[in-house]
């Protein structure tokens, strides 16, 4: 039994895995010959790989920074790192998060096939540190093993399922079309970001789109992505390296590489992480739409794939590094309150910035402009800051880490599942989820009955015209 779940858990959870079964059994289902089904799922697995490299080299070049940044202003607390937490949990917990983890994937499928929201959750790796966190939670309650189990599965399948149809709105807005969804577990703060945005627009004084950004032509070279990434972030490293101090980075971080050669070096390989990145992302979404018409025409009609951030990076470059940037703003400016309040600081997470952060500077923009990027990621910034602030005490054990959960989908699903226990116990979990799943039906109804009626005065308009 563990070697076969061993095999499952490491099948799903790799995201590029996941895609290229999709994309496999989307061609099959269009009966495309044997050549094409190869050539795509081959092509959807790599680039996924590509894209998951490149996240890779972005975090690697992210993680020296978070060190320099706690050293350079003497910042102790908590940090939100997924992966950290997530190696303990599965400790204690591994074979439990798996299963909830799978059968999950289970849940999702059915919700999307039998409600208006049809997205198919293909991010494994954040749905399977989500699918940690509602374990912990359900042994903290008290819950029995297969209770666990079955509530767990039924929570993950829950919010999996409504994370990408809350973004989903400015996600059509940014890519101009419905074929594509976001799938993150920083979802309800991108979401956030986006409503924000939205308030900000004005019809006197629009705000320009981030990727009209004007250059004086002397300086047109700006007007290269991985340009203006690279020269943006060496400014940045070098300032947060020289508060750091020499000492501290060439004995502890460098290995003996001067400080300001190394910040130059890893604010390079940091755009150099974004290119592959939207490298990867131009293969994934070439071939996984197309492929996904198979699963949308079979299995689960009009079904849409809810793919991880970087999906949303090719659509407005510019936006990302401002997202990032005033996300990580507001990252320390809720650290700051909370320095001054005297309750736990939680440390910026830069990883988490930067995906998150980024992600909102892509939605605010096509919401709201500059804006909207701006100050929709500033927000994102205070929610991912504040939220695991809030999380920590509804964790048991594991809330006393110096690590916890970083995105806002984690702080908003744990928040609503742990102080329910703490208000009426395994009841008040259940009857939550039960709530929650009666009002993603009644939702449905409504909006199926809103798109028919749309679908079918829009039909009337064009046999008027035609007439």
């Amino acid at each position: 039994m563990n070697g076969a779940l061993k095999i499952l858990l490491d099948i799903f959870r790799q995201p590029s895995v996941i895609v290229a079964l999709i994309s496999f059994i989307g061609l099959a289902l269009q009966r495309k010959p044997a050549t094409d089904i190869l050539k795509g799922t081959i092509r959807t697995f790599v680039g996924f790989l590509v894209l998951a490299a490149g996240a890779g080299v972005v975090s690697n070049a992210l993680n020296p920074f978070g060190d320099m940044f706690q050293h350079a202003f003497h910042v102790q607390g908590v940090v939100p790192n997924n992966e950290a937490i997530v190696g303990t949990v599965l400790v204690k917990y591994g074979s439990i998060a798996a299963l909830i983890f799978f059968f999950g994937m289970i849940v999702n499928i059915l919700l999307s096939a039998t409600s208006y929201f049809k997205y198919v959750y293909l991010s494994g790796h954040v749905a399977f540190y989500m699918a940690t966190m509602i374990t912990v939670i359900f042994v903290a309650a008290g819950f029995p093993t297969w209770q666990t189990l079955l509530f767990g599965s039924i929570a993950q399948g829950l919010v999996v399922t409504i994370s990408p149809a809350i973004v989903q709105p400015f996600m059509k807005n940014v890519t101009g079309s419905d074929d594509v969804a976001l799938g993150h577990t920083g979802g309800a703060g991108i979401a956030l970001g986006g409503l924000v945005a939205t308030l900000t627009r004005s019809k006197k004084h629009p705000s320009k789109s981030t990727e009209e950004i004007n250059v004086p032509k002397n300086l047109s070279f700006l007007r290269d992505t991985t340009v203006i990434i690279a020269l943006s972030m060496a400014v940045i490293y070098i300032i947060v390296a020289i508060f750091a101090g020499a000492p501290y980075i060439e004995s502890e971080l460098s290995d003996g590489q001067n400080f300001i050669v190394y910040s130059v070096l890893q604010a390079a390989t940091f755009s150099a992480g974004v290119f592959i990145i939207l490298a990867g992302v131009r293969v994934v979404l070439g071939e996984i739409v197309p492929a996904f018409k198979g699963i949308s025409e079979h299995l689960v009609k009009n079904a849409k794939p809810a793919l991880d951030v970087p999906v949303t990076f090719t659509f407005a470059p510019n936006a990302v590094l401002i997202g990032f940037l005033s996300s990580f703003v507001g990252g320390i400016v809720g650290m700051v309150i909370m320095a001054v309040s005297g309750s736990t600081v939680i440390i910026p997470g830069v990883v988490a910035h930067f995906m998150t952060g980024g992600a909102t500077g892509v939605i605010g923009n096509g919401a709201g402009g500059r804006r909207g990027a701006t100050i929709g990621a500033f927000v994102n910034g205070l929610a991912i800051t504040f939220l695991p602030l809030f999380l920590l005490p509804v964790l048991g054990e594991v809330g006393t880490g110096s690590a916890t959960y970083s995105d806002a989908d984690f702080g908003v699903a744990g928040i609503f599942l742990g102080y329910l226990n703490k208000a009426g116990g395994q009841v008040a979990i259940i009857a939550g989820l039960a709530v929650v799943l009666v009002l993603l039906y009644v939702a449905s109804y409504f909006l199926t009955k809103r798109a028919k009626t749309a679908a079918a005065l829009s039909e009337q308009a064009g046999a008027a015209v035609e007439a």
